[in-house]
């Protein structure tokens, strides 16, 4: 699989970039900025789309699908989020090429086909979506609104990472239309919530849930609820975020009902969403220097099966005692993998499988066969040990729990030992540039205050987590009154 991956303590961005290639997750496209996910990645997004697309059913929710293009006139409606996202939006003006009678071959722009209106190619679907919800909604019967959509976007990113910030990415995003404010806002907090319980049941990844301040709030949201991860390098990853929109969208494209007592009102809002950049942070908190580490909830192949053999007749009775172990595990719902290629031998497959994650290796050669044995390897501790046939199906099956409650404890302890209060803004400058990780610091509540943290410092208020305590203190920077404490750090 070629050289080794460059180590995570000698440069943590080339580390990164290096196994999200070397693993077979993504590439690079000919569109600048742009990422092409190779079938590995895929089958893991797959995986969690799965997981997530149940658990928005499990909550109300239906797919639906609207357009890409939304015409310049309808993004403008909702006057901060058009701000918000002006700078970052691809713009459609033409819709036809011809040939070019200056170079011959070529093509160029038909300056005949303009389009009477711009159209932005989605940077998020609020606008588009707004505009149809007017027709769907009429009566306080209508409601509640529950639709998500599985989709594609464009931000045009100047600095652009696999998976973590890409010019197009894959998301979903849920938009909600309700009765009552209190409607929404428990809708926002819910699904929040269903975010955090994805993180860390399925992907071992321990989140805190908070709330942004207004400068790091959704453009036309006037709550954003978020969930913040921790990655190994000791910078915070925004996982996912959940916003309560109020009315701003629907007095925007006038989306009113009849409420019981038969007058108009507006409707209140929520949209949420997650992306691809759910990848960059299963792979930045678990992987190591040996390539991906992969929770078993989301690994493609949970187990591989690698035959050892020199005979045909060897490989013959492997296959056989496989294809046994193969129907054992697959009845126990176990995604599994016999490796029979003959184009690699065994030390090559054990590299790729190592590389690509997969939570237990089963090497069977012909000693094994004769002792009614296998030998069993744990992706995440590299630690190997030999198991009977007659217990191995049991066997795999409590340890794939036993990897994934492992994986998040790991990623806990890490996340909980990087979490430092600090009370003075020399100390807080001393753990971000020494310790790094979250920093639980008074902060005054206003955006001067914040802007000038993030200017001296580079670090960003990640949320007001949910669960902080009213507790009086003084700002870090300003020396101002402060009701609780606030969570700072570097981030992705």
């Amino acid at each position: 699989m070629g050289k080794k991956l460059t180590s995570r303590a000698e440069d943590y961005s080339k580390w990164y970039n290096e196994l999200v290639v070397k693993a077979d997750l993504a590439e690079n496209s000919a569109v600048r900025g742009c990422m092409v996910i190779k079938p590995y990645g895929y089958a893991i997004w797959e995986k969690m789309q799965a997981e997530l697309d149940k658990m928005f059913k499990e909550t109300g929710h239906q797919n639906a699908y609207f357009p890409l293009f939304v015409p310049k006139s309808l993004f403008e409606a909702e006057e901060k989020n058009a701000e918000g996202f002006a700078k970052e939006c691809a713009v459609v003006t033409h819709y036809r090429l011809q040939n070019d009678p200056d170079k011959p071959g070529k093509l160029r722009v038909d300056p005949e086909a303009r389009l009477e209106e711009e159209l932005v190619v989605r940077p998020t679907s609020e606008a588009i979506i707004w505009n149809t919800f007017r027709g769907w909604v009429q009566s306080y019967r209508d409601l509640p609104l529950l639709i998500n959509q599985w989709a594609n976007v464009v931000r045009w990113e100047m600095r652009t990472r696999l998976f973590l910030r890409t010019a197009e990415f894959l998301w979903q995003e849920g938009h909600t239309a309700h009765e009552t404010k209190k409607e929404a806002l428990d809708e926002a907090a819910l699904m929040n919530n269903v975010y955090a319980t994805f993180a860390e049941k399925f992907m071992a990844i321990p989140v805190i849930q908070g709330l942004k301040t207004e400068s790091e709030r959704f453009a036309g949201a006037d709550e954003t609820y978020c969930i913040e991860a921790l990655m190994q390098d000791g910078k915070a990853l925004q996982a996912g975020t959940s916003h309560f929109l109020g009315q701003n969208f629907a007095k925007a494209f006038d989306v009113k009902f009849a409420n019981k007592e038969g007058k108009q009102d507006y409707v209140w809002a929520t949209s949420w969403g997650v992306s691809t950049r759910l990848m960059g942070a299963l792979i930045m908190t678990h992987s190591d220097d040996n390539g991906l580490v992969l929770p078993p909830s989301l690994a493609p192949n949970q187990v591989v099966i690698v035959p050892i053999y020199k005979s045909e007749e060897d490989l013959n009775n492997i296959t056989e005692v496989a294809n046994s172990i193969l129907t054992d595990l697959r009845a126990k719902n176990i995604t599994v993998k016999y490796d029979n290629r003959d184009t690699h031998r065994p030390g090559a497959k054990f590299a790729q499988h190592e590389l690509q994650g997969v939570p237990i290796r089963i090497a069977i050669g012909p000693k094994d066969l004769a002792n009614g044995t296998v030998e069993i390897a744990r992706r995440d501790t590299l630690t190997k040990e030999v198991v009977n046939l007659n217990v191995l199906a049991e066997k795999i099956e409590s340890l794939l729990k036993e990897i994934q409650d492992a994986l998040f404890n790991k990623a806990l302890d890490f996340r909980n030992s990087h979490i430092t209060e600090v009370d003075t803004f020399e100390d807080f400058k001393t753990v971000l540039e020494t310790k790094t990780g979250f920093i639980s610091a008074h902060w005054d509540g206003t955006t001067e205050t914040e802007d000038k943290i993030k200017e001296l410092t580079k670090a960003t208020i990640r949320c007001v987590p949910l669960d902080a305590k009213e507790e009086t203190g003084v700002c870090v920077y300003s020396g101002k009154p402060s009701a609780r404490r606030v969570l700072f750090a570097k981030a992705y």
